[in-house]
């Protein structure tokens, strides 16, 4: 099977391309805040209570394809930069030098050295935990080489392989465009998640997020906009509303 791999950062999927019509998203973005925030939306005529949770809640843009066969079409897989991060909570974790791992302890991230991942011992059971631990790795140049050898292929499986620390780059920025940067990847299911903002974030920037990332996925389909059936939007705990038909 052929598989077609795209990064792109926040420029080119600007929102004057889109299909999204801009009311209609708008309109069902502001239906999500006010549920999570408690107050009571009308969905389909309905009336339903809303719910405050305790804690940070996601916004997802949840989206069906039609006239895709995942079995005979081209697998897409493509990685875009938001301009505002959604998921400021995901949980990283830095496989570093002695430099990195003092700038991870200095800035309050998690770290191992190659001395405490020798210590897994490539135990499978070890390194799956450790893998489930984290929402993904960021790894210095020399120790990324390293990784196969002393884990074995536990990350890869997990979909988690650590994102390489440029030289030079500091590693907050290295961290922040990790947690900006959404994927879209195609499997043998036709629909799709990606969380696009979360309640801690303005309208205005949670709406341009989902323009955006709308457009990055319609650029990544044979047929663009037309191998989209649905799309919705929703929090963690809240209803979807839809915004594309």
């Amino acid at each position: 099977l052929l598989s077609l791999d795209i990064v792109a950062s926040s420029g080119p999927a600007s929102p004057k391309m889109s299909k999204l019509n801009k009311e209609i998203v708008a309109n069902a973005l502001t239906k999500v805040l006010a549920y999570a925030n408690g107050e009571t939306v009308v969905k389909d005529g309905q009336e339903i209570e809303g719910k405050q949770r305790k804690f940070t809640e996601t916004i997802d843009l949840q989206i069906a394809l039609k006239n895709y066969d995942p079995s005979r079409d081209k697998r897409f897989s493509g990685t875009f930069k938001l301009p505002t991060i959604p998921r400021p909570n995901m949980k990283v974790c830095v496989l570093g030098n002695a430099v990195h791992c003092e700038e991870a302890e200095r800035i309050g991230v998690e770290h191992k050295s190659v001395e405490d991942l020798k210590k897994f011992n490539k135990n499978k059971k070890i390194i799956k935990k450790f893998a489930k631990k984290y929402d993904a790795f960021v790894a210095s140049d020399t120790l990324i080489k390293q990784i196969p050898r002393l884990l074995g292929p536990g990350l890869t499986k997990a979909g988690k392989f650590p994102t390489l620390i440029a030289p030079g780059q500091e590693l907050q920025e290295c961290i922040d465009t990790l947690k900006a940067t959404i994927k879209f990847q195609m499997k043998k299911v036709m629909c799709l998640n990606v969380a696009v903002g979360n309640l801690g974030q303005t309208h205005d920037e949670i709406l341009l997020n989902i323009q955006l990332a709308s457009n990055f996925l319609a650029s990544l389909l044979k047929k663009g906009w037309q191998n989209i059936k649905v799309m919705y939007i929703k929090s963690t705990m809240g209803p979807a509303f839809q915004v594309f038909y």
